[in-house]
């Protein structure tokens, strides 16, 4: 398979992705806005930790379907059918005994909601219900979804994107009209939620049928076959700490803050993680559809091309973390003061903290290669990771509050994500030494302190005295303060960065092509 067929399905997955980032970015955000407006911040509150304890029972997944992904993109890339039929077999058998271990741990979870939710002002049936609905949409990727994996392994994730997407879409614009205009407007946003849960997964399931119509699935012979395909059992037990670790950063950061505050903390800091959330959605739909196409190239074991690729990417998604930061840190509270009040502000030391920690989750460049490889067998990494990240929130947050906790989780990621994945990456993957990598990244971050630093003169100097009045207003000083930054940040990588050069050199002959 040649690299511009690589690149072409690239592309394709990341055109639609943005698409549909753009369409469900602009309706959750006015849905949040109606759903404070119309249910208050105790009733958005809850939402966000009902999630998070679903999370918490989602780690039964153990990371099966990453596991999978990883031992079909050789079948895949040798079309061999039966080893497909059968790997994606062995994933339903385990996914059908997850899936109960979820619903009984869901049971044991709902008997302690009395105290989880005993600060809450609601009547304790919002959280049982919350929760149910939320257990119920998760529980149909278990038994009925779990084969999008093909899909997403053989590059065509754009299928899973207009199934999973827009389905969103239209069910969030349908909760919001529910909220603004019914009475009750919560019940009818919970009855949507799990309709269109059973919609989305039906559309899926007829997706897969007609892409692959020859994938079958057996699960009496699940445990059979488990014994054929060894790895992903043995991924799997080594990716069951790794999803720790992510679970530990992305969900208890709520629970520790409503245990120190309130609901209506939770939902302030839920404001600016759903912009934050968006962004790194949005470096997602870039180039999530590679991450199949970086397994397809390892599977090809051209060590030069993989190397060139990736710092092709690496160089391109740290131009665009540079980017993107630099406008979160300038444009993110007057948006959240516009869209939802200045009551909703973060505090400044808290706000300049998460602007690090969004830095970090937009440049992983790291993951997509680790994975491609294989290579989950540190689990010592994530363990540490999650002990930095829940230690690290208790402490510091005793002492300086939502700012302390969200250090934590920025340590907890500069020791693993930036030291230790890119080490473990050179040494197991690459073969090579590290000290590449660590030169390029402090080379990285003084093009990002230039560009900064031009890029808030010619601010101060050139839209000092913009006033944003209003949501128009606004747009025209991010156009401005995005296209002076993007500029003056390009010309630095593209001038200095081979890497982004050769990048942007593909990209440009793809269209050529075109």
């Amino acid at each position: 398979m040649e690299i511009e067929s690589r690149t072409k399905k690239s592309l394709k997955n990341a055109q639609i992705a943005i698409l549909f980032y753009v369409v469900n970015l602009g309706l959750n955000f006015f849905s949040r806005k109606i759903f404070l407006d119309y249910l208050g911040a105790e009733v958005l509150g809850l939402n966000t930790t009902a999630q998070n304890l679903l999370g918490f029972l989602n780690l039964a997944e153990l990371g099966v379907g990453t596991a999978v992904a990883y031992t079909l993109y050789k079948p895949l890339f040798e079309r061999d059918v039966c080893a497909v039929n059968e790997i994606v077999t062995v994933q339903a058998w385990l996914y059908r005994k997850i899936a109960w271990v979820v619903c009984v741990g869901a049971c044991l979870l709902m008997l302690f909601f009395p105290w989880l939710f005993d600060k809450m002002a609601l009547p304790l049936w919002y959280a049982y219900a919350s929760f149910g609905v939320l257990l119920f949409a998760a529980l149909l990727g278990y038994f009925v979804n779990y084969k999008q994996i093909v899909l997403s392994a053989d590059q065509k994730e754009y299928k899973v994107t207009f199934c999973v997407q827009g389905t969103k879409a239209t069910k969030v614009f349908l909760q919001l009209l529910a909220i603004r205009f019914l009475p009750n407007g919560y019940v009818y946003w919970l009855a949507l939620e799990a309709a269109m849960s059973i919609v989305g997964a039906v559309l899926l399931d007829r997706t897969v049928r007609h892409e692959y119509p020859w994938l079958r699935t057996e699960i009496r012979l699940g445990r059979e076959l488990k014994r054929k395909y060894p790895a992903i059992v043995t991924k799997t037990k080594q990716l069951f700490f790794h999803k720790f670790s992510l679970f530990v950063l992305g969900q208890t950061t709520p629970l520790i803050i409503y245990a120190y505050t309130s609901l209506t903390l939770v939902a302030v800091y839920g404001n600016y993680m759903l912009i934050v959330s968006g962004l790194v959605l949005l470096m997602t739909a870039l180039l999530n559809g590679i991450t199949a196409g970086v397994g397809n190239l390892v599977a090809e074991g051209n060590k030069d091309k993989i190397k060139g690729v990736f710092w092709e990417l690496t160089s391109f998604r740290v131009w665009m973390a540079a980017v993107i930061c630099f406008c979160f840190y300038v444009l993110a509270d007057s948006f959240v003061a516009l869209w939802v009040g200045d009551g909703y502000l973060l505090p400044r030391n808290a706000f300049v903290v998460l602007v690090v920690y969004a830095y970090i989750s937009l440049t992983r460049t790291n993951d997509a290669f680790i994975s491609a490889y294989g290579l989950y067998q540190d689990i010592g990494a994530p363990l540490i990771e999650a002990g930095l990240n829940i230690g690290g929130a208790i402490l510091l947050g005793y002492h300086w509050g939502l700012a302390g906790i969200l250090l934590g989780s920025v340590i907890s990621m500069l020791v693993v994500v930036y030291f230790w994945k890119p080490y473990f990456l050179y040494r197991n993957g690459f073969k090579e030494s590290v000290w590449e990598y660590f030169i390029k990244q402090l080379k990285f971050l003084m093009l990002i302190g230039i560009s900064w630093c031009v890029g808030l003169y010619i601010r101060n100097i050139t839209l000092g005295e913009f006033q944003v009045e209003n949501f128009g207003r606004w747009f025209e000083y991010a156009f401005l303060l995005l296209a002076v930054f993007s500029a003056v940040s390009f010309i630095l990588f593209w001038a200095t960065e081979k890497g982004m050069r050769r990048f942007v050199a593909r990209l440009w002959n793809f269209c050529i092509r075109r």
